[in-house]
């Protein structure tokens, strides 16, 4: 069975709800993951997992959080051929480059070898109802891809 490991950040919440909504649908099919909030993982963790999902709020204009700076780095020296990896967050249209976080980590991930098979998701702040659905739908859709 696939290993799977979420890692996200989340300042007000509002990530946090996208990962508890991608989670679900992620056990939805009957596949487990681990979870951990950025501060409690190494991006060394990585290589252990088939399938990883990286999290992060956008912060200012697009800009990774602070939290985030020290994983992003070490992710310079990880290799991720044959992961497949995700990212998502909240972001605001307010600022000029929405969500560009999660295009941080996604273009990261590839870099380091790993395939991003979907496109990244980005929820406006907090998630709507609807957008609770669309973001258990990305996780079962990840979980697929998985086998």
């Amino acid at each position: 069975m696939s290993r799977i490991l979420m890692v996200y950040a989340s300042m007000t919440g509002n990530t946090q709800e996208i990962a508890e909504a991608i989670a679900e649908g992620i056990r939805s099919t009957g596949k487990e993951l681990e979870i951990k909030e950025v501060m409690d993982a190494t991006a060394k963790e990585l290589e252990d997992y088939d399938g990883i999902l990286l999290g992060a709020y956008t912060w200012g204009d697009g800009d990774l959080p602070d939290e985030c700076l020290d994983f992003y780095e070490e992710m310079d020296d990880i290799d991720l051929t044959g992961k497949k990896v995700v990212a998502f967050g909240s972001c605001d249209s307010a600022y000029e480059h929405v969500g560009a976080a999660v295009d941080t980590l996604l273009k990261k991930a590839s870099e380091r070898g790993a395939e991003t098979p979907l496109e990244g998701l980005k929820i406006e702040l907090s998630p709507t109802a609807k957008e609770v659905e669309t973001c258990k739908a990305f996780g079962v859709s990840f979980s697929e891809l998985l086998g």
